[in-house]
């Protein structure tokens, strides 16, 4: 039964995630040789498909079916930090019968209408489940089967992904034609220590990676994009939250204000898009910083972000390399397209990744072009990956599930909008000396914001 069950890791190719993801492949093969079972298929998603979108995953569809559609009983996806105990999935799933469609997952629901998820299902967002990919997530190969027969007749549209554990439910469910998500209690995010997971089949690493010393403060150079119309509303949530907590940090607008103090680039302010500006950024960056300083970080003038946090993840990336690194989002992945990663939770570059960016002939199509999808298409071009991790957020806490966040140490959270910024900070953002110490998860008395 275990050589039924096709494991799907979504890795990435960068090393340090890459290697987790090998480790985990270890774990699940290591298991199966322990229980004298055949062993299984495990996949890594950045090893299967050189298509840029295979992350997002219902372009494998039909590769899945031609491969497994036969001899196989269901797709298991996971996670890099998802931990599984191959015995306990084997049994879970045995409950379900394999001849049907089944779309199985810890569920997920919006307890409001959120702008990430395009404020689906209004008028009671609670209705619509949609899996946590960190506790991993199951189709049952029927439904695998249709799913890339209807890829096959209606191709994806191209579009932005955003959220895709939801774009997946909703694309699954197919406005009530296709099922719903079946929620399994054994799919947990519980950590593997906890009592709470005695249970599960999966759990979850909790903890903010660390990979040695967090890199020095003077290793991270913040620039911070505003204009003269938010220097008094947005600049003094900076000052009185997450300023104090970066060594380098200049504030880029389009007038010299010498109390805060900005630097004017010469690049005049654009309603939106802001690309002239982000690459003046990255030109400064690159000629006038310390060439010693091995990462810039970007951020918008509404971005709240743990730099104390962020110092630890960057210890598990190599500065010469070039790194590209936040949420990452997609532009018509269904057809070609690029991955890029969001500007408003902080978009975070290695000196390498903008010495080969600023190297190469790309450039802003307009100066009020989207800085963010530009990059994107820029490293997209120059065959460079972006890293994701989902610890950096474009929207505010509210908007995410609170199951969601409950296994996160978040680095970032986005816009001020109908929030007090200053308490969302020192809520979920500031360190606390317990984190300090040991790095590790605390309980915070995280009201409803």
């Amino acid at each position: 039964e275990l050589k039924g069950i096709v494991f799907v890791i979504q890795s990435q190719s960068n090393y340090f995630h890459s290697k987790r993801a090998e480790d985990l492949k270890t774990d699940i093969l290591k298991q199966a040789v322990d229980l004298g079972e055949e062993l299984p298929t495990v996949l890594l998603i950045h090893q299967i498909d050189r298509h840029e979108g295979a992350w997002t995953i219902l372009p494998l569809m039909k590769d899945f079916s031609v491969t497994y559609g036969r001899n196989s009983s269901w797709i298991f996806f996971c996670e890099e930090d998802t931990r599984i105990q191959v015995v306990k999935l084997v049994e879970t799933l045995r409950r379900f019968d394999k001849s049907k469609e089944w779309f199985l997952g810890k569920a997920l629901y919006d307890e409001e209408s959120t702008i990430i998820h395009h404020y689906a299902f209004a008028e009671n967002p609670t209705v619509f489940k949609f899996p946590d990919f960190a506790a991993g997530w199951a189709l049952s190969i029927p439904l695998v089967n249709k799913l890339a027969k209807k890829l096959k007749s209606e191709p994806l549209k191209s579009d932005f992904t955003i959220d895709l554990k939801h774009e997946i439910a909703l694309y699954i469910w197919q406005k009530g034609e296709g099922p719903h998500l079946t929620p399994v209690p054994e799919f947990c995010t519980e950590d593997v220590n906890s009592f709470k997971a005695d249970h599960c089949a999966t759990t979850f690493s909790n903890f903010l990676p660390l990979c040695g010393e967090p890199v020095n403060k003077e290793d991270v150079f913040v620039a911070v994009k505003t204009c003269r119309k938010f220097h008094g509303d947005r600049i003094p949530v900076v000052k009185q939250t997450w300023e104090r907590e970066a060594a380098l940090i200049e504030y880029y607008s389009d007038y010299a204000d010498i109390s805060i103090p900005t630097v004017d680039l010469g690049v005049p302010n654009t309603d939106r898009g802001h690309c002239g500006k982000t690459f003046a950024i990255l030109e400064r960056f690159l000629n006038y910083t310390s060439s010693r300083t091995p990462w810039l970080v970007v951020v918008d003038d509404d971005t709240l972000i743990s730099i104390f946090r962020l110092r630890k993840l960057l210890s598990c990336y190599d500065p010469n390399e070039p790194v590209f690194l936040g949420e990452r989002y997609g532009y018509g992945l269904g057809t070609g397209g690029y991955s890029y990663i969001t500007g408003g939770g902080g978009m975070v570059f290695s000196r390498a990744a903008v010495q080969k960016l600023l190297a190469s002939k790309c450039r802003c199509y307009s100066m009020d072009a989207p800085d963010d999808m530009v990059l994107g298409m820029c490293f997209s071009g120059l065959g460079i990956p972006i890293t994701h991790s989902p610890l950096f957020h474009q929207a505010r806490p509210m908007d995410y599930p609170k199951d969601y966040l409950s296994h996160q140490i978040p680095v970032s959270f986005h816009k001020h909008w109908n929030i007090d910024p200053v308490k969302v900070y020192f809520t979920w953002l500031a360190p606390n000396t317990e984190e300090s110490r040991n790095g590790k998860k605390v309980g915070y008395n995280r009201e409803d914001l």
